[in-house]
């Protein structure tokens, strides 16, 4: 799937964020290409995998070269979404050879941790397949990276929760025990929240669960539960809200907690935890 969300806006969004990339990165400028390539040089740059994934972060790749040299032509040859595998070609790049290495790095920083988010997300959503639940990221972002690493989730298949503390409501722990229990919690949330925003609760076991019920929370979180714990809290909810698990959930774990019929899986190691995809970028004569 390619995301639909990534739009120009956005894409204008990050330029700040790859601007603090290049200006760590060039620092006073490239000294090595400056000093053995000539300003009259040009070259052809090919993006190829070297791993099996799906690559993600091509705009953003192409918004590196562009701003290093306005002359670098960036030609994506396979959409956001697309499974790769060792030496598909991904993207090429010609222009002034000194500009095309020294926005590499950068470039290749962003496309392989975005890829290596889209390639993890897909692994999940695959074996989660053929059950209701969805697999969902968390605000456990690198600072400044958010709204490209949930558009990396996105390209891997998967499906965004909150991006920010504005964006939904999700009483958690610190918020219960702050305001005295679960019923407090959730009608001083009905009150004060606006009716377009559901309330959403976390909760570690049954009772937990059935209080958030008839207090009427509208999503709740099963935290850390084991898997006859959330069977347990599906069966009593019993539809009359959505349910989402989270904690502990590993590839091999999260087909068994799915198949425990919760609608909804977070998991905070699709963007906290990232291995990246091995791209590389290669000079051809």
């Amino acid at each position: 799937m390619t995301p639909d969300y990534l739009d120009a806006a956005l894409l204008l969004s990050v330029q700040p964020l790859i601007d603090l990339a290049l200006a760590e990165d060039l620092g006073t400028g490239d000294i090595t290409s400056r000093t053995t390539i000539s300003a009259e040089t040009s070259a052809r740059g090919i993006l190829r995998a070297k791993a099996d994934g799906i690559v993600a972060g091509l705009p953003v790749a192409a918004l590196v070269m562009a701003r290093v040299d306005a002359r670098l032509v960036f030609h994506a040859l396979a959409p956001d979404g697309t499974p790769v595998t060792p030496g598909t070609r991904l993207a090429e790049i010609t222009g002034p050879a000194r500009s095309l290495l020294s926005a590499e790095r950068t470039a290749l920083n962003f496309l392989q941790r975005l890829s290596g988010i889209a390639t993890t997300t897909a692994r999940f959503v695959a074996a989660v397949a053929g059950t209701q639940a969805h697999i969902v990221d968390t605000r456990k972002t690198v600072p400044g990276h958010r709204v490209l690493d949930k558009y990396a989730v996105r390209a891997g298949g998967g499906y965004n929760h909150r991006f920010n503390l504005a964006d939904g409501i999700l009483i958690k722990d610190n918020h219960i025990a702050a305001v005295g229990g679960i019923q407090q919690a959730i009608r001083a949330a009905h009150a004060g929240a606006p009716h377009t925003l559901k309330i959403e609760i976390e909760v570690e076991n049954l009772e937990m669960a059935r209080q958030a019920l008839e207090a009427g929370a509208e999503i709740i979180l099963l935290d850390n539960m084991t898997l006859d714990e959330m069977r347990a809290c599906v069966a009593l909810i019993a539809g009359r809200a959505l349910t989402e698990a989270s904690g502990n959930v590993t590839l091999e774990r999260v087909r068994a907690i799915a198949d425990c019929g919760v609608n909804l899986i977070s998991i905070g190691a699709l963007t906290h935890s990232v291995q990246a995809l091995d791209i590389s970028l290669d000079i051809e004569a």
